[in-house]
């Protein structure tokens, strides 16, 4: 009964201490973003470099005169996200 009503304590002290962080900066959404597109990245890479291995095994076990699978399709350069552009600041009132 104690480890249920330290569980719940604990999952509910857990939940109000992540909805007490406030909200991210520009420079820490900018690196965030950043991070999510190289990781995004990496995964194309990696499902390129499984392709060319299995094609490479598959070549050892294909009977000659076989066509091969499809072709693997390289990805393109990684290419940083574009920043949203900062929106303008609001004129000066004219002096008169």
């Amino acid at each position: 009964m104690k480890k249920i009503i330290a569980f719940t304590f604990c999952a509910f002290a857990g939940t109000a201490a992540f909805a007490a962080l406030p909200p991210l900066t520009p420079e820490q959404a900018e690196a965030a973003a950043l991070a999510k597109a190289k990781t995004a990245y990496s995964g194309r890479v990696d499902a390129y470099k499984l392709c060319l291995s299995q094609n490479k095994v598959a070549d050892q076990f294909r009977m000659p005169g076989t066509p091969a699978p499809g072709a693997c399709t390289a990805p393109p350069p990684f290419t940083p996200p574009v920043a949203a552009a900062a929106p303008p600041a609001p004129a000066a009132p004219a002096a008169k």
